[in-house]
């Protein structure tokens, strides 16, 4: 089985992977691995159903024979045999007209490579080299792979680093900061998910194929479990991520509007619309991916509607994120108005409230709502894969670093702690 797809396909399964995973194939490639098996199935099945039925010549003859890759009739010795590239290749409609060749011996022997490989000269069965569309495209993805993981490596270590300031701290801890911590948990578990979903399709995708077991392995339900966990993981972070975005706008809203409440029982509702509504979409999705599109990593979506299930609350916490985070522009530009007088730059104080807003509520996210991958193509499904990836991956980073490290209430519980370890290890600083 070592050649049934050449060697130069066997490379190209981590990038096809990614490819998929980034949506710039379209949906019919995205169980190009899969389909190839099955036509290999079936152009072996009615190989083996040909051998059978046909008659056999007289004399010294070499001897019908599938070997794994092309279906060879009898051959007449000290001749080559010609046949058509088989039909299961993913590129047979760039080589349909191309012919693999085999040499029968003198002895009515098949002539073989090291005693043992059968020699056969499938040149024109090669896949094609790739355009530079194509191999741009390859370039592309690849970078925006790089890019990604690092945005999302740098914000892991900075929302850690962030999680246990505001744990560590008590006088930091308040309603308000709890639900810093949430976003920036919610925010470490999507890298995270993200990460080792990126870590098992590698593995997967990079395994060794040689024979025809490797392939019903690699192809089997068994072994895109770990994958298929890892998918509906990020697909709750993702979710939990945009509820606790939602949290954060609510809550600034009602200390804006001077709303009176008990923070301690919201906080309790706070936790069930930040971690508890995920759940409600993502059982429904993973059930009907499992009962209707059971297939690989549950990363491709041929029917969109099961894809809604999860767009669907993203779209309305967007949604609703959005007119929160335009009422309290209002409110606030209302207040820094009747404060007129004392904040002659309350433009710029505007300016910086809204800056700042922006990644708190994911309010970018907005920008491409309505542009799906559905309905993107070329450049401009380069464009919104870019800065979907850019942004998602870097916010985590930029939240923890303006809502604790930039915090002036952080900073000051900082300067106390060092002034105070500094009081307690005299040796250590006069050392210094």
């Amino acid at each position: 089985m070592r050649d049934v797809l050449g060697s130069g396909y066997r490379r190209s399964l981590v990038h096809l992977a990614w490819m998929c995973l980034f949506s710039s194939l379209p949906n019919g490639r995205a169980k190009v691995l899969e389909k190839t098996f099955e036509e290999w199935m079936r152009y072996r099945d009615e190989c083996l159903r040909r051998m059978a039925s046909e008659p056999y010549p007289p004399g010294l003859f070499c001897n019908r024979t599938f070997d794994m890759y092309a279906c060879w009739p009898d051959g007449s010795p000290g001749t080559a045999v010609n046949v058509s590239c088989p039909f299961y290749l993913p590129w047979f409609e760039k080589v349909k007209h191309g012919l693999v060749s085999r040499r029968c011996g003198a002895d009515g022997q098949w002539v073989t490579v090291n005693g043992s490989q059968p020699w056969r000269d499938y040149s024109q069965c090669e896949e094609m080299e790739s355009s530079v569309e194509e191999e741009g495209a390859r370039r592309l993805m690849v970078s925006f792979k790089v890019l990604y993981t690092v945005g999302y490596s740098l914000s892991l270590l900075t929302l850690v680093s962030a999680l246990l300031v505001l744990t560590v701290f008590r006088k930091l801890h308040c309603t308000r900061n709890y639900i810093h911590a949430n976003l920036f948990a919610s925010f470490g578990l999507r890298a995270t998910s993200v990460m080792v979903k990126d870590a098992l399709l590698e593995k997967r995708w990079g395994m060794e194929v040689v024979q025809v077991a490797d392939w019903e392995a690699l192809l089997s339900h068994e072994a895109a479990l770990g994958c298929r966990a890892a998918q509906v993981l990020m697909q709750y972070c993702i979710l939990a991520n945009h509820y606790w975005f939602l949290v954060e706008a609510v809550y600034l809203y009602k200390l804006l509007i001077g709303a009176v409440f008990s923070e301690k029982n919201y906080y309790r509702l706070y936790l069930y619309l930040g971690w508890g509504t995920p759940v409600v979409f993502v059982v429904p999705w993973m059930a009907a991916k499992y009962l209707k599109e059971n297939a690989e990593c549950w990363a491709l979506n041929e029917n969109m509607a099961y894809w809604w299930i999860i767009r669907i609350p993203i779209l309305l916490a967007s949604l609703i994120n959005l007119l929160i985070f335009m009422r309290i522009l209002k409110v606030i530009l209302a207040k820094l108005r009747a404060n007129q007088k004392g904040y002659a730059d309350y433009k710029l104080r505007l300016a910086k409230a809204t800056l700042t807003l922006i990644p708190l509520f994911g309010i970018h996210e907005v920008v491409f709502i309505f542009a799906t991958d559905e309905q993107t193509t070329g450049i401009l499904r380069y464009v919104k894969v870019f800065f979907t990836l850019f942004l998602n991956s870097f916010q985590g980073f930029l939240v923890a670093v303006l809502y604790c490290f930039a915090n002036k209430e952080v900073k000051s519980e900082m300067k106390k702690k060092w002034q105070l370890w500094k009081l307690d290890h005299p040796a250590l600083c006069c050392a210094q």
